[in-house]
């Protein structure tokens, strides 16, 4: 399976990756352990992200690479299913309509392997509210581009804390204008200066805690 890995470390043609991906389940390789490669191959790449030796090009070309590879992984599963590390709410706050950012680390969730709940842009407190009751969520990730809207994501917090659910989900926060002083007076549980931040700043959390949905 290192084959895979340096396919996408290589940013390899997209069939190429999915054909290896189905040839190597027809043979019978676990579904398991190419997920172990397909994250591994994240890790390299985050960690050749912040040396400088990829750019963001190279990063959302292979979160591309892994959500393809995990869609085939999905459909070889027993009725598509599979089990998720942990189920994470994404949005960015009410008022900004900016999603870039927030694409970016859904992309990478999803190809880790995470559930992700993508609320979308101009998200108000109350949809983040009722997700997080109706669905179960152990994580809310919020991003805001804009000055103006950051202070938004205070007031979901405080919402959280209204409506009872404060103590069920972690928080984490990012974008241009959000430092990680800014996280700590809002309350915030986590802060992600980038999208390879943010997957480690969920993997942390799920390893404090966090146990794998069935």
């Amino acid at each position: 399976m290192s084959t895979l890995k340096d396919l996408i470390l290589g940013m390899a043609d997209v069939d190429n990756v999915k054909r290896h991906v189905s040839d190597a389940l027809r043979s019978g390789e676990e579904p398991s352990k190419v997920i172990d490669v397909l994250n591994d191959a994240l890790e390299e790449v985050g960690r050749r992200y912040e040396s400088g030796e990829y750019f963001l090009s190279e990063l959302m070309m292979a979160g591309i690479l892994a959500t393809e590879a995990t869609k085939i992984l999905d459909a070889h599963m027993a009725g598509g299913k599979r089990s998720k590390i942990a189920k994470v709410v994404m949005g960015t706050v009410k008022g900004d309509i900016h999603d870039i950012g927030k694409n970016i680390v859904v992309m990478m969730l999803r190809a880790a392997d995470f559930e992700v709940l993508d609320l979308g842009v101009d998200v108000p407190p109350e949809k983040f509210v009722e997700t997080i009751r109706n669905e179960g969520a152990q994580i809310v990730g919020m991003s805001a581009l804009l000055t103006s809207t950051v202070d938004q994501m205070k007031i979901v917090i405080d919402a959280f804390t209204k409506q009872g659910v404060r103590g069920k989900v972690k928080v984490i926060v990012g974008g241009r204008p959000v430092t990680e002083e800014f996280a700590r007076e809002i309350g915030a549980d986590g802060y992600a200066e980038d999208a390879v931040e943010a997957i480690k700043v969920v993997r942390d959390f799920v390893q404090l805690g966090g146990a794998r949905l069935e």
